[in-house]
């Protein structure tokens, strides 16, 4: 009697531990979770991912009607999943504002709270592709804006609007990320907020950005000390800098990693020693090689016994190619370590830390640069141990 006693209570915990999903398919996967063959939406771009104080992995992008382009019909969409990024709800549209643009997810968990803070971006779909429309010529700019769900990602509040606080009057463009936001850790700046964005301002150097005299780019941070009630904005990053995304050091200290048109082939970074404050002077990360586009970077954690963090991007000079895992176990200084996730043709990335210890990475992937069709945003879940694995092929992953 006591040992099927025994048997039953181990069984019990087994399935407990199941049902708190403890215990979990850990091996290497992938799934074409936003196809853009599909027929809701034109093209699926801009991809956002994070994790909830539930465990469940919330996916955003921007789900593009007509043309597909960066300023059209836009709408942004979430699909949620619970196991891990083994199964996906259905996409459920987050923000739909009829023919204008609502897009730019950056999302951030308030672990005080549980609210997960969602930072957008509007603007009238009417201008189109031309980027300068929507800056100050236009019949109106490009504006942050955010909402919140309190009930792990099923509902979102309605949009605010954040201009007031959060743009510069003299500003033209805006976007928030894309990508993610993070809550700082250490003692003095506990809690607080930070939401990484960019924009763009006027300027007499020519030659400053090269899309259009007169233009240029900058980067800076949203600050919020009382759970995203209140906005204020940092000091600025520039010149030749956008599409930002940062970490927190074990030092206390934030690294902004930004696209770069610094003309050197490869990311720009900036520390700030005051929590999101000020800003120091532009740095060249050299090994970070890039073909000018937007990038992932968090802290994993935990790594054989040392502090690890991730680096995604498309590994190339000129081309959007070669989506890339790099790894860092020096607080970022250096990168040991390159994994080949996607060996074509792939663009914007988000990476996230699954609930049962993976690496979750959502990209953008075109398998024929002709055809769109074949074309949407991939969710990869790596076993960390496969990053450091040379018979390890992740770039031949079955994306049906």
């Amino acid at each position: 009697m006591k040992k099927l006693a025994k048997t039953v209570t181990i069984i019990s915990a087994i399935l407990l531990m199941y049902s708190c999903g403890h215990i979990s398919n850990t091996k290497t996967f992938s799934k074409h979770l936003w196809k853009n063959s599909d027929k809701e939406y034109t093209k699926y771009r801009i991809p956002s991912m994070i994790v909830t104080q539930k465990g469940t992995v919330l996916t955003f992008c921007e789900g593009r009607a007509g043309d597909g382009g960066d300023a059209e019909d836009i709408d942004l969409l979430v699909k949620r999943s619970t196991d891990n990024g083994e199964t996906w709800s259905e996409l459920a549209i987050v923000w739909d504002d009829g023919g204008n643009t609502c897009g730019n997810p950056c999302p951030v968990i308030d672990q005080t709270t549980g609210r997960i803070i969602l930072m957008m971006t509007w603007n009238l779909g009417g201008n189109g592709e031309d980027l300068h429309a929507i800056m100050k010529e236009g019949d109106d700019t490009r504006r942050p804006f955010m909402c919140y769900s309190d009930d792990d990602g099923l509902t979102w509040s309605e949009p605010e609007d954040l201009t007031a606080t959060c743009k510069n009057p003299d500003w033209g463009w805006y976007a928030t990320g894309p990508g993610i936001g993070i809550q700082l850790k250490s003692d003095k700046y506990k809690n607080r907020i930070v939401i990484p964005a960019n924009y763009s301002y006027s300027t007499k150097n020519e030659t400053e950005w090269g899309f259009k005299s007169g233009i240029g780019l900058g980067a800076h941070v949203l600050l919020s000390d009382d759970g995203g009630a209140t906005w204020r904005m940092s000091k600025s990053i520039t010149p030749r800098c956008n599409e930002s995304q940062m970490v927190e050091l074990s030092d206390g200290r934030l690294m902004m990693n930004m696209r770069s048109y610094n003309g050197m082939g490869c990311r720009a970074i900036s520390y700030s020693e005051d929590g999101g404050e000020t800003w120091s002077k532009i740095e060249h990360a050299l090994q970070l090689v890039e073909p000018v586009c937007q990038a992932s970077i968090i802290e994993y954690g935990q790594y054989d016994g040392k502090k690890m963090y991730l680096f995604s991007n498309p590994s190339a000079v000129e081309d959007r190619v070669c989506m890339t895992i790099k790894t860092s176990f020096d607080e970022c200084k250096t990168w040991s370590n390159a994994k080949l996730i996607f060996n074509n043709k792939a663009e914007y990335s988000c990476l996230t830390v699954l609930p049962n210890g993976n690496i979750g990475l959502l990209y953008e992937v075109g398998l024929v640069e002709e055809d769109w069709k074949d074309k949407g945003i991939v969710f990869v879940s790596i076993h960390p141990d496969d990053l450091f694995k040379p018979d390890t092929l992740l770039d031949n992953l079955n994306l049906e």
